[in-house]
């Protein structure tokens, strides 16, 4: 029987996942069950890496599930984190499966920040295991045998499923074992491998000829399409094509063997001898070509008694013609094996590590859609406290309701005293100096964490630049000029917010500027405060009349939309859906969100009833307001109007309108205080990320200037050259070179060979 071929595993070299996944687990999940969860589920993913990459595995199906398992865990946790080149950055190293190497130059491997590279060079290892244990199978047993077809037909899959993905997840040429041509004809191989192992068990449990037949031309036909792939690559061991070559006759010579006995029982005995003719001469082809990598004489014996007999019978007794081989009717073919589909879960013993965790796909669009919800908030908020600013100006200007309570004209109005009272509460002009003070500050801090973040890129980017004037087309990586863009674009934007912010910044200072005198003369005692408010002559007489009443129940009627306002905006901030389910349940149907959609949909939902309480309150607000300017013109006509009186109502107006910009003022000093420290939190998550990114760089940076230099000490030094005669002396004879060994063989019951393991394993299960 002939050789079987396994795949040798690829090797790689030992990554960290620990810090840089818990570093995205602390900065994406705020500290509490849920994050400790994940940061435990990190670590457990690295002890799988390290089981199944990091040290030797038997050829055993434990080993294998190991493998299957740490793949799935990778196909899980690829949409939940933001594995790129210049965000979560790991830099995997394989080595070539078939290349040994040289002695100075070590053997080739190719280094990528790619989670997809990890998962296709973690699949085609499942793939070489699978058909390594599939080669230990014993085949005089029958359990044996539907492993090794299990086994095979899982491989062939694999080699398969990496053909048609292996371009799309690598951002650069593979090595030549992960290539498409190469994995290619690997699957077809392991196919053949897999019929070759049911025509076995057919043959075992002595099937019809006929259907044996058709497994063994269908097996030929497999092996016949491999040794076509096989031809031109030189990437694969040199005893790969003599062996597929083999294989392909033999399992002719088998499919004709089994034709030529269905012949005689039809009585065709010339058919019978031209098909034993054929299967005799493709035996003494492999046995001429091939004898040191399979035996055939087993089968060669079979063949040549039977076509002995039959000769002899037929010329002894029916003396029937004996056809061309052309002219005999092809054999039938049939496939037993198929390719295994490649779906995860592969491993029988799976559970996701991060099952809790929600894709980055759903998480990108809960961002958006918190944006969305914050600017709904923030629109309808604002246009609230727009509106009450525009009443609280408007009433100021017109002295209300100082005027109301100011009848006396020598006395401090009620408002005006609270209104003094509530700015020495809240700290007075210390308080806004001091929050003023500590703007650049929180400024300059942003500043630098920014700019010192854009420097690492900058510098990263000049030495990557240098090096690739330096080697040229050598210095083969991406180039950091463009694998920054999204990290400069995000910087200039966070330089963009900035200056807005500086600029709002000097609008808050010159209004409090604006409004410091009279800031300082509401701060002050009662008594200095009354003093310092113009006296004039008494209006007693308006104390009673009907349009300070109205003046008075109008006003009332304001402010009791001012508090359903601010009832209002805690009911609009407490709203709260959880999107994530909503986003989990579209990825699942239809593979893909339409997060703006959906999220539009919802907020329209949660906040509809909203926009019209709004909208209702600022009519409300309109007509209050146009009845107060009436009433007001109505009440100043009846007021005695005189210099004093006008003073005085100036200065109340000014002193009502300094309380309300002290609010807005300490109000937007405090919101830009919070800007800063959220904007802190901000940078210094986007400093890391510059710096995890840079130090993945300059790995990848040294990994590929240690290559380029084992690669130039292979290369000659210079030419070839002659040397003259007379600095040449005679070389003693060489010996005469021996005979080229063979294979080292073993051989087992029933003389089948087994060709001995080596890097790339031809052998007999």
């Amino acid at each position: 029987m002939a050789a079987f071929i396994s795949v040798p595993l690829k090797k790689s070299s030992e990554v960290d996942l620990v810090k840089p996944l818990s570093k995205f687990v602390t900065a994406s999940y705020p500290a509490g069950d849920e994050q400790s969860e994940y940061l435990r589920a990190v670590e457990e993913l690295n002890k799988l890496r390290k089981s199944a990459l990091g040290r030797p595995l038997d050829k055993h199906e434990s080993s294998l599930e190991i493998l299957l398992r740490y793949y799935d865990q990778l196909c899980s946790i690829e949409p939940k984190f933001p594995f790129s080149e210049n965000q979560l950055c790991l830099t995997f190293t394989w080595k070539d499966a078939f290349d040994k190497g040289s002695l100075f130059g070590g053997s080739v491997k190719l280094s990528l920040a790619s989670l997809g590279y990890e998962k296709t060079c973690v699949l085609f290892n499942c793939a070489a295991l699978a058909s390594q244990i599939a080669t230990e199978q014993n085949i005089d047993n029958d359990e044996c045998l539907k492993a090794a077809a299990k086994y095979y037909q899982l491989a062939s899959g694999a080699f398969s499923h990496i053909k048609d993905t292996v371009l799309s997840a690598l951002s650069r040429e593979p090595t030549m074992d992960i290539c498409p041509e190469t994995v290619g004809t690997l699957s077809t191989i392991m196919l053949a491998q897999a019929q070759e192992v049911f025509f076995l068990k057919a043959t075992s449990d002595r099937m019809k000829d006929a259907v044996i037949a058709k497994l063994a031309n269908q097996a030929a036909d497999f092996y016949g399409e491999a040794f076509k792939q096989c031809q031109y690559k030189d990437n694969l061991p040199k005893e790969v094509l003599p062996v597929l070559a083999a294989k392909h006759c033999i399992m002719q010579a088998h499919a004709e063997l089994h034709q030529s006995i269905l012949a005689k029982q039809k009585k065709r005995f010339g058919e019978e001898i031209a098909r034993l003719q054929h299967a005799a001469e493709l035996v003494k082809t492999v046995a001429s070509r091939y004898d040191e990598y399979v035996s055939v004489k087993d089968l060669s014996d079979k063949i040549n008694r039977a076509l002995t007999a039959a000769k002899k019978d037929n010329d002894f007794i029916y003396h029937d013609r004996v056809p061309e081989v052309k002219d005999l009717e092809h054999i039938g073919k049939a496939a037993l094996v198929k390719a295994t589909a490649i779906t995860p879960p592969l491993s029988q013993k799976y559970t996701d590590l991060f099952e809790k965790m929600v894709p980055m796909a759903v998480q990108q669009s809960m961002g958006i859609y918190g944006q969305r919800k914050a600017d709904a908030v923030n629109r309808l908020v604002g246009t609230m406290r727009e509106a009450t600013n525009l009443c609280n100006g408007v009433l100021a200007s017109l002295n209300l309701p100082a005027a109301l309570e100011d009848l006396s004209g020598d006395s401090i109005p009620q408002s005006i005293a609270e209104k003094s009272r509530s700015i020495v509460q809240q700290g007075g002009l210390q308080n806004i100096e001091k929050l003023i003070r500590d703007l650049p500050e929180l400024l300059t801090r942003n500043r630098e964490i920014l700019d010192e973040s854009l420097k690492m890129l900058d510098d990263e980017e000049t030495t990557d630049n240098e090096l690739r004037s330096k080697f040229n087309q050598r210095w083969n990586r991406t180039p950091s000029g463009d694998l920054y863009k999204p990290l400069r674009a995000e910087g200039t934007n966070f330089r963009n917010v900035l200056d807005k912010a500086v600029q709002a910044d000097q609008v808050v200072r010159d209004r409090y500027n604006a409004q410091c005198d009279m800031i300082a003369l509401l701060c002050k005692p009662e008594n200095e405060l009354n003093a310092a408010i113009p006296s004039a002559n008494p209006t007693r007489t308006l104390q009673g009349s009907e349009v300070v009443n109205v003046l008075r129940s109008l006003l009332a009627q304001l402010d009791e939309v001012k508090k359903e306002r601010e009832t209002l905006e805690g009911e609009i901030k407490a709203v709260t859906f959880d999107m994530s389910t909503t986003f989990l349940k579209a990825l699942a149907q239809d593979g893909a969100i339409n997060e703006e959609q959906l999220s539009l949909s919802q907020l329209d939902q949660s906040y509809g009833s909203y926009n019209q309480k709004v909208s209702a309150s600022l009519s409300k607000q309109e007509e209050l307001l146009g009845q107060v300017q009436t009433a007001h013109q109505e009440f100043s006509s009846l007021k005695q109007s005189n210099n004093e009186a006008n003073q005085r109502e100036e200065v109340l107006k000014k002193l009502a309108s300094a309380h309300d910009s002290y609010v807005e003022i300490c109000n937007n000093l405090r919101e830009g205080t919070k800007f800063y420290n959220d904007l802190t939190e901000i940078l210094l998550k986007f400093q890391n990320k510059c710096s995890d990114i840079v130090f993945a760089r300059k790995t990848e940076r040294d990994e590929l200037l240690k290559e380029l230099q084992q690669s130039i000490a292979r290369e000659p030094s210079a030419p070839n050259f002659n040397v003259p005669a007379y600095q040449s002396t005679p070389a003693a004879p060489a010996p005469a070179p021996g005979p080229t060994p063979a294979p080292r063989t073993v051989f087992v019951r029933n003389h089948k060979l087994i060709t001995a393991k080596s890097t790339f394993d031809v052998s007999s299960p």
